[in-house]
């Protein structure tokens, strides 16, 4: 949290090397569910933060690491109800890997199973998504090494990379997330001075979409699924292309509030209405009990694709006396969420019976 990520690892290793089970604290002595969450030894944003949708809801949370050096426990801990929450990314392959070999013979219900999750890696997403009507993701296939990224940058004048794509793009680091060495690049010029500033050995590129509105302003949306449902999350508008909700300055601008308070109330007859077949194409591919995308709307009226996965924050944190319209929209897909789990409990019970 303090940014030293490798001193962070290092702390977390040496506690999991001893010890992998962890239980929240729970409102009641009595839980009225008890959930198990399959966790990998990574940085905190490689995770569910599954805490916050079970907050103050009397239902029991252990979270169990799955880490190479050691098997998962036989019997496995006590649970109604287990999920993944590790991600698609590489310091998560070997704990989706162990989870996936045991998937078939697990004792309870399994939410969000590794098969689905490693499906939502920038380099597969597209794929997976090409072709929903009315929903436009640009390919992320087009992973290169430095050394190539370096050729792009020396060929003074190009403007095509490929036969396909040309300047401006998006260059990213290979698993980064948060925007962690994202740019938009304009020129081969640009793209020598972004590698100046990055160690990585492997990128992505991909086409750069303008979708500023007709006021010239960028919107991002966060949408959370819940049960193959829908539920807004968030809304952030700039006037900068690399938006993300803590560089928007929304507490600081009433407007900007304002009509975000609007997308959230009026969700499931405006947002979720223009996209009903984009969203329930995503939802059906997908194919998760929980995920989040981050998304905007092309010039075009469609719904374009930035992220999917099932790992970004989804919290009920910000101010309510700043955005009192915010809590209850939160407690909707809380509440969904919990009753995922407890309906996925309930139908194992009435199985086994």
């Amino acid at each position: 949290m303090l940014g030293d990520k490798q001193a962070g690892l290092a702390i977390q290793h040496e506690i999991l090397n001893s010890h992998q089970l962890f239980r929240s604290p729970c409102l009641t002595r009595q839980p009225r569910l008890r959930v198990l969450a399959l966790a990998a030894a990574t940085d905190m944003g490689s995770n569910t933060p599954i805490e916050f949708l079970l907050e103050e809801s009397g239902i029991e949370l252990m979270i169990l690491y799955v880490i190479p050096e050691v098997e998962l426990p036989v019997p496995l801990p006590d649970h109604d109800v287990a999920i993944v929450i590790a991600s698609d990314s590489e310091d998560c392959r070997d704990a989706l890997r162990k989870i996936d070999q045991a998937a078939s013979r697990w004792p309870r219900p399994l939410l969000n199973p590794p098969e689905f999750v490693c499906n939502l890696d920038r380099d597969k997403l597209h794929r997976l998504l090409g072709g929903i009507e009315r929903l436009e993701i640009p390919a992320n296939d087009r992973r290169r090494t430095r050394a190539v990224v370096a050729s792009i940058a020396i060929s003074r004048g190009a403007c095509r990379i490929a036969a396909d794509l040309a300047f401006p793009v998006i260059v990213r680091p290979r698993g980064s997330h948060a925007g962690v060495g994202l740019a938009k690049v304009d020129d081969a010029a640009a793209m020598a001075r972004y590698l100046d500033t990055r160690q990585e050995p492997q990128f992505f590129i991909s086409r750069f979409v303008d979708y500023s509105g007709g006021d010239g302003l960028f919107r991002k949306y966060r949408v959370v699924f819940v049960d193959g449902r829908p539920y807004a999350c968030h809304m952030a508008l700039a006037e900068r292309w690399d938006i993300w909700y803590l560089n928007a300055g929304m507490s600081e601008s009433a407007a900007k509030r304002l009509e975000e308070e609007t997308f959230m109330r009026t969700f499931d007859i405006g947002f979720a209405r223009r996209h009903a077949t984009a969203l329930a194409g995503m939802a059906d591919r997908i194919g998760l009990d929980y995920f989040t995308v981050d998304c905007a709307e092309t010039k075009s009226g469609s719904l374009l694709i930035f992220e999917a996965d099932n790992t970004a924050v989804v919290h009920n944190m910000d101010p309510p006396d700043v955005f009192p319209y915010k809590p209850p929209r939160c407690a909707r897909y809380s509440k969904r969420s919990r009753r995922c789990c407890t309906s996925a409990s309930g139908l194992a019970r009435r199985t086994r019976a």
